[in-house]
């Protein structure tokens, strides 16, 4: 293993073992299923009941998803930056993040997010046509981004980045040796990661609330997550900035070695936010506005959760990391396209669910598995276009 006291120049020497990592792969792969899992689910939930029927199940589930994926997402992303940003001059970083992120977003919005939403809007206005729905979201609003939010705050994220790695190119090099001394303890790490998040989190949740969006047309974003999605983003930047084989996401490491250990990390603050729930619906009568210590108790063990669950998954795929074939392999290509196209088809499948009197597991599974199968079709067909797998 490198020496944790290297030098930021031998830090930036290194060579960028985050451009083709199989373990990293899989787990982005994986997460975009997740985030179908959450989408299929929420319909059938307590908090999100828009199905005639529940399961208090699928509960459980959104508030693991909710808590952690999309935090993770931003930390996955931000490995690669500092090594694509050393690579490339700062125009040809700029074009290719606004071809892979900006013109799919602004596609996107006026197609795929239209055509999820209509499916909601016939719910309850069953005579609205789609041109004036259309029309109407694109000119008076409200224009609801869905999931594709994470891009835009993605392509900010990037954006800011390069304008940093011209200023201060040796930025990440500090996270970086904390990341090579996370080789052989991780739990360091995870320290840093959540009082670091813990700042950028708990301030704002008890600022801004724990369900406010800041919306403009179709750039949303829940509003006391920014920071910490910037957190995560920058965080992962600093670990893939150099040594990534030889620190904290190494398969050979400790994190890589103790899975369930950290599976136990997630289950106490995952146990505890539960307990909360419980005492604001049976205790506090479930009242519109939470005591701030309820909410900043809620924000601590929210990111302790999050940092625990994606160690959890990141052990998991490095210790299983494998040269041969995996079941997340052929989606591997495809899987920011079927993030993409997605919402559409779960929330007409939903609409389509709506008056079938099934138990809601099995409208989950059928809402799952169509959504899969039509989006990652779709992405497929596309991809065959000259020139789309530059975007997708």
């Amino acid at each position: 293993m490198t020496s944790i006291s290297a030098a930021p120049a031998d830090l930036r020497a290194a060579p960028a073992s985050a451009s083709r990592n199989l373990a990293l792969d899989r787990t982005r792969t994986f997460l975009t299923l997740v985030v179908l899992v959450h989408h299929a689910v929420i319909p059938y939930t307590h908090f999100g009941h828009t199905d005639p029927t529940s399961w208090i199940g699928f509960d459980a589930v959104v508030l693991a998803t909710d808590s952690f994926f999309m935090a993770m997402f931003f930390f996955l992303s931000g490995l690669f930056v500092w090594p694509s940003l050393r690579h490339k001059s700062p125009g040809s970083f700029v074009r290719d993040r606004l071809l892979r992120l900006g013109l799919p977003f602004a596609i996107a919005a006026v197609t795929v997010i239209p055509i999820a939403y209509y499916a909601i809007e016939l719910r309850h206005h069953p005579t609205t046509g789609f041109a004036e729905f259309w029309w109407k979201t694109v000119t008076i609003g409200p224009w609801p981004s869905g999931p594709l939010w994470f891009v835009w705050v993605l392509l900010v994220f990037d954006l800011t980045a390069s304008l940093l790695y011209r200023i201060a190119p040796n930025l990440p090099d500090p996270i970086n040796r904390l990341s090579l001394r996370g080789f052989d303890r991780p739990a360091q790490f995870f320290l840093f990661l959540v009082v670091l998040t813990a700042i950028a989190y708990v301030p704002a949740r008890l600022t801004l609330g724990s369900n406010h969006w800041f919306e403009w047309g179709p750039f949303s974003v829940q509003a006391n997550r920014v920071l910490l999605y910037a957190t995560y983003f920058f965080v992962g930047a600093g670990v893939g900035a150099a040594n990534v084989d030889r620190g904290l996401l190494s398969a050979e490491g400790q994190l890589a070695k103790n899975p369930s250990g950290w599976a136990i990390a997630t289950l106490v603050p995952y146990c505890a936010l539960w307990g909360l729930i419980f005492i604001k619906r049976e205790i506090l009568g479930n009242p519109e506005h939470l005591p701030r210590w309820y909410d900043a108790i809620y924000g601590i063990l929210f990111v302790i959760f999050s940092a625990a669950m994606m160690f959890l998954i990141l052990a998991v795929f490095l210790r299983f990391r494998r040269g041969g074939w995996s079941v997340l392999d052929p989606m591997q290509k495809d899987a920011y396209g079927i993030f993409l196209v997605h919402y559409a088809f779960a929330l007409w499948i939903q609409y389509w669910l709506f008056d079938l009197d099934l138990p809601a597991i099995i409208k989950v599974l059928i809402g799952y598995a169509v959504t899969l199968a039509l989006s990652w079709a779709l992405t497929a067909g596309l991809r065959r276009i000259p020139g789309a797998t530059r975007v997708l």
